[in-house]
């Protein structure tokens, strides 16, 4: 007995496959971060490796008179190593002093959380049908000029927009007065006719929209109620059955034959379409800077700390070499 105004919609069609939808699971921002840490780690790798005497190696260790000494973290070689590790590969390179190493670990653990979280991301984009859904309620109907809406001409709904001062209606109905062509049908079989050709929402009460979507499976409801009103039955005034009329309701309602009234002429199993129940519609969204910001800056610090040991290494083995050279010297 109680009803409200509703959208009918229709039924929003699948999106689109591209052809690198594979890129959807991480936000484009994450994307480019991603390719600029792998430029700094690869030129941060080059760098520490130089500074560090630990990488520093003689490539032929049977002529130990041999003073030629070799890096094995080239540029070319340290931009293979990283992006060894980004696509899980690994290298034959292997880093020997601990400024190194740090750089390498602290890049491991990077692409980890990287690799693992694009994966279960990509998973939810390949699983989860995503639906096109332009509209989820009044509020973004008026937010937007692409979509048309109406109602029905001097109809109830109509003068509920007509009078109202919530500023939402309001806009709406100046949206539906002044949009040309006009958006007023002059009936039902009109409105929904118009729904079905795509781009327009018609706004009626929800009792007769319930009964059309349960026949019509391109055809939804969009939102919930825009106000709340009730059904009632009109008596001479001081009529006697009035109260008789509204006690008998009050019987039925409790004892569900109005439910079961409704069952039977709205959702009549032999009258209905079959829909697929999906619940809630269900959304795969791009992981961000807000999701996955964090690794970002453990990466920054573990590279610091890198570069700290590195010059800690550089000025602990040139203080080494300085006291060995003056112990080799003989004195006077």
């Amino acid at each position: 007995m109680n009803l409200g105004i509703s959208i009918l919609f229709k039924v929003p069609t699948s999106a689109e496959t591209r052809l690198f939808s594979f890129m959807n699971p991480l936000a484009v921002e994450i994307w480019l971060y991603v390719m600029a840490a792998y430029v700094l780690v690869s030129i941060t790798m080059f760098i520490v490796a130089r500074f560090s005497p630990y990488e520093w190696h003689n490539p032929h260790p049977c002529d130990q008179e041999n003073d030629l000494i070799e890096n094995q973290f080239s540029l070319a070689n340290s931009f293979w190593f990283t992006i060894g590790t980004l696509m899980q590969q690994g290298s034959d390179l292997n880093p020997k002093a601990t400024s190194t190493r740090i750089v390498g670990g602290i890049w491991w653990f990077f692409t980890l959380i990287i690799i693992s979280s694009y994966t279960a991301n990509l998973a939810a984009f390949l699983t989860v049908e995503r639906m096109i859904t332009p509209i989820e309620n009044a509020e973004d109907l008026a937010g937007q000029t692409e979509i048309a809406y109406g109602t029905l001409d001097s109809g109830s709904t109509m003068t509920f927009f007509r009078d109202s001062m919530i500023e939402t209606y309001k806009k709406m109905w100046r949206f539906m007065e002044n949009k040309k062509p006009s958006v007023f049908v002059s009936t039902y079989e009109e409105g929904i006719r118009r729904v079905l050709e795509g781009n327009y929402a018609f706004l009626m009460e929800s009792t007769m929209l319930d009964y059309i979507v349960q026949r019509d499976c391109n055809l939804t409801q969009i939102g919930g109620l825009l106000d709340t009103k009730g059904y009632g039955i009109a008596t001479p005034m001081g009529s006697p059955w009035r109260d008789k009329i509204s006690l008998a309701i009050l019987e039925l309602q409790e004892k569900g034959e109005i439910q079961m009234l409704y069952n039977k002429w709205w959702k009549n199993p032999g009258d209905t379409c079959t829909r697929t129940e999906k619940g809630k519609e269900s959304k795969a969204n791009a992981l961000g800077v807000s999701n996955i910001g964090g690794v970002f800056v453990v990466l920054l610090c573990g590279l610091a700390i890198a570069v700290m040991v590195a010059i800690f290494e550089f000025c602990y083995n040139s203080k080494r070499s300085t006291e060995m050279e003056r112990r080799a010297v003989p004195a006077p």
